[in-house]
């Protein structure tokens, strides 16, 4: 089983899996807080989801309070704030721990690989972004404060198309 076959839940609770979510696209997860000072970069994310939808890519947002309580909301609320504050399409999975000991099995798989300078581990903080090939491969990681349009990260989703 790979990457994108870990079960997992879309944030209206139906059971999927990345591979449901994404067909034969590349993947930015990245996972995500309403009340951060990185809050934000959900305008980035759109972006990227607009420029490079229909080439083969989405973005998917995990919901996480992990991190001071930035994500307390119930799925409608994080639904209503993402679609009506940023205007997100892209897909949104249930809320989940990407740390600790309740950590969710797709961030076990993650969190394996390391960023751009050799650190693998636990999440850092909201926002952190994990580029996934059509075929599953981890790609790249880019820590939380690496913004959605930053040179990294669109020239690794354009090799990844």
């Amino acid at each position: 089983m790979g990457i994108r076959d870990i079960a997992i839940s879309t944030l209206a609770g139906a059971p999927t899996t990345l591979a449901e979510l994404a067909g034969d696209k590349s993947v930015l997860v990245v996972n995500v807080a309403s009340r951060c000072g990185l809050t934000p970069q959900y305008e980035g994310l759109v972006q990227l989801q607009r420029t490079y939808g229909e080439r083969g890519f989405t973005v998917v947002g995990v919901p996480c309070n992990q991190f001071y309580g930035q994500e307390p909301g119930t799925a409608e609320e994080i639904q209503e704030f993402c679609s009506t504050t940023y205007g997100v399409d892209f897909p949104l999975l249930e809320k989940i721990e990407v740390n600790g000991d309740g950590r969710h099995p797709l961030y076990a798989e993650l969190t394996r690989t390391p960023d751009a300078e050799g650190k693998a581990g636990d999440v850092e903080w909201n926002f952190e972004k994990f580029l996934l090939a059509r075929d599953g491969e981890v790609l790249a990681r880019f820590r939380p404060r690496v913004e959605p349009g930053d040179p990294a990260v669109t020239e690794a989703i354009e090799k990844s198309l």
